[in-house]
C-alpha cells in the first residue's frame, strides 16, 4: 500500500467532517473561556484523525467483504480495495495502526483532563465501529444521517471546547464509591446551539452520499434514510438541514460577538443555495455529491473566520 492508494483508502478529504468541528470546538473555547492548551489540543487532534481515517477504511472494507453488486462505480472505483488491488491483510494492518494510534493518544488524553473525556471519547469509539461494522451497521440503517450528525458535529465540538475549560461546563467526580456529575446546563445549552451548523451539515453530508447511492444500496440491502422515505422527501430534507442551520447565529449574539461579524454569516446563504439548486437537479456521487462537502466546508470555515475575528476584536477592545 502506497501513500496515494492510502490516502484514497482511507478517503482523507473527507476528514474534513471531524477536523472543521474540532477547530470550531477549539476557537470556541478560545473565545468563551479564554484559555488553550497545546498538548490537549495536540492529543486530541492526533486521536481524532487517527480514529477517523480508521472508520474509514472499516467501512471501505466491509463494503468490499458483504458487496452483493460488484460491479459499477461505487465498487471498481470508488473503494480503494478493489482500485488498488489492495491485499487483505495489509488493510487490516493498516486499520489496526490506526486504531492504535487513536486509542493511544486518547488515553494520554483523557490523563490530561480526566473520565469525563474517556466516557465521551468512549462513546464516540463505538458509535464509530459501529457505525461501520457488526451484524447491522449504521451506516446501513435509516439512523445514520443522525448519529454521525451527534457524534461529528455536537461530540467534538463539545470535546474539543472542554479540554480547554478546566471543567466549568461539566464536572465528573469519584469518591468513595460515589459518582457525581455537574452539569452547568446554560453553558451546555450554548455549545450545542452553536454545534448546531456542524451537526446539519455533516447529516448533510451523509444524506447526499445516500442519496446518490440509492439505487446501489437497494441493491446491496442497505437500508438508508432515503431508501425508507424516498428521494423527493430525501432532497426536501437536504434543503431543509441548510436553512435550519442559521439558528446558530442566535447564540453568537448572546455570546457578544460583534453583530456586524454575525450579519455577514447571512451571505454564505447565497452558495448555498446555488449548491443546493444544482445537488437537485442531479444527484451523482461522482459530480455533485461534493456540493454537500462544499456546503458543509463554507458553512464551517465561514463561522471559523467569524470567531477568530471575534477573538482578535476581544484581545484589542
Amino acid at each position: 500500500m502506497n501513500v496515494k492508494s492510502f490516502l484514497q483508502f482511507v478517503e482523507l478529504p473527507t476528514k474534513v467532517a471531524s477536523m472543521l468541528p474540532f477547530l470550531l470546538g477549539t476557537l470556541y473555547a478560545l473565545y468563551r473561556f479564554e484559555d488553550f492548551y497545546v498538548l490537549r489540543f495536540a492529543l486530541m487532534f492526533v486521536s481524532l484523525l487517527s480514529f477517523d481515517m480508521a472508520t474509514t477504511a472499516i467501512n471501505n472494507y466491509y463494503d468490499y467483504k458483504k458487496a452483493a453488486k460488484t460491479h459499477g462505480y461505487g465498487y471498481e472505483t470508488h473503494n480503494a480495495i478493489v482500485h488498488y488491488g489492495l491485499k487483505e491483510s495489509t488493510v487490516v494492518a493498516a486499520i489496526a495502526v490506526l486504531l492504535t494510534l487513536a486509542v493511544g493518544s486518547g488515553i494520554a488524553l483523557v490523563a490530561e483532563t480526566g473520565l469525563l473525556v474517556f466516557l465521551l471519547g468512549g462513546l464516540s469509539f463505538l458509535i464509530g465501529i459501529l457505525y461501520s461494522f457488526g451484524p447491522i451497521p449504521i451506516s446501513r440503517m435509516p439512523l445514520g444521517e443522525l448519529f454521525s450528525g451527534l457524534f461529528m458535529g455536537f461530540v467534538i465540538i463539545f470535546i474539543s471546547a472542554y479540554i480547554h475549560s478546566d471543567q466549568t461546563v461539566v464536572t465528573l467526580l469519584f469518591s468513595e464509591g460515589w459518582a457525581s456529575l455537574h452539569v452547568h446546563i446554560p453553558e451546555v445549552l450554548y455549545l450545542f446551539w452553536f454545534s448546531v451548523p456542524a451537526i446539519l451539515g455533516i447529516a448533510g453530508i451523509m444524506l447526499a452520499n445516500n442519496i446518490c447511492d440509492i439505487e446501489d444500496d437497494m441493491d446491496n440491502r442497505r437500508y438508508t434514510l432515503p431508501v425508507y422515505i424516498g428521494r423527493k422527501n430525501a432532497l426536501l430534507l437536504f434543503r431543509l438541514l441548510y436553512y435550519v442551520s442559521f439558528a446558530d447565529l442566535a447564540v453568537l449574539l448572546l455570546l457578544g460577538v460583534n453583530p456586524v461579524l454575525v450579519v455577514l454569516l447571512l451571505l454564505t446563504l447565497i452558495p448555498l443555495r446555488r449548491n443546493i439548486a444544482r445537488f437537485e437537479e442531479k444527484q451523482e456521487k461522482a459530480t455533485t455529491f461534493i456540493l454537500s462537502v462544499k456546503n458543509f466546508m463554507l458553512m464551517s470555515v465561514a463561522r471559523i473566520v467569524v470567531l477568530g475575528a471575534a477573538i482578535l476584536l476581544k484581545i484589542l477592545l
